[in-house]
């Protein structure tokens, strides 16, 4: 299946989308309420189908190249990362819900922080080989 061609104004919008996405997950490496990850999972995504060049920077990033590139390759994620991000969650959520006064945004903190540690808590720590994989034709 081949790479189909964008119009001039979808592949500007998905460019704008890259850094937006990459100024995002830049931004949550200092505010760990920001998820860092996943922008810069969609960041490579837009820059691998708009500009080459940006894609190839962003995968030898020293700081989110192997994190790219192990999702890209394999759909996974390092166990070190994954206990990494588990242990800014849990910091950054506990310190919030202590700080906040108001009893319903705590309430919606701790939803907030298991959804998050359910997610995370799912993303597998080995590749996914392909005789793995099962599709469905239902």
């Amino acid at each position: 299946m081949g790479l189909r061609i964008l119009s001039r104004p979808l592949h500007i919008l998905i460019f704008i989308g890259g850094w937006l996405s990459f100024a995002l997950g830049a931004i949550g490496v200092v505010l760990p309420i920001l998820p860092t990850t996943p922008f810069m999972l969609l960041a490579a995504a837009c820059f691998a189908r708009t500009s080459p060049k940006f894609h190839e920077w962003l995968l030898n990033s020293r700081v989110f190249g192997k994190l790219i590139r192990d999702w890209q390759s394999g759909r996974f994620i390092e166990a070190s990362a994954k206990k990494r991000a588990l242990i800014v969650v849990a910091l950054t959520f506990s310190f919030s819900i202590w700080v906040v006064d108001f009893f319903w945004l705590r309430v919606m903190l701790v939803g907030f922080w298991l959804t998050c540690t359910f997610f995370i808590g799912r993303l597998p720590t080995q590749p996914q080989s392909d005789s793995v994989k099962v599709v469905s034709n239902k």
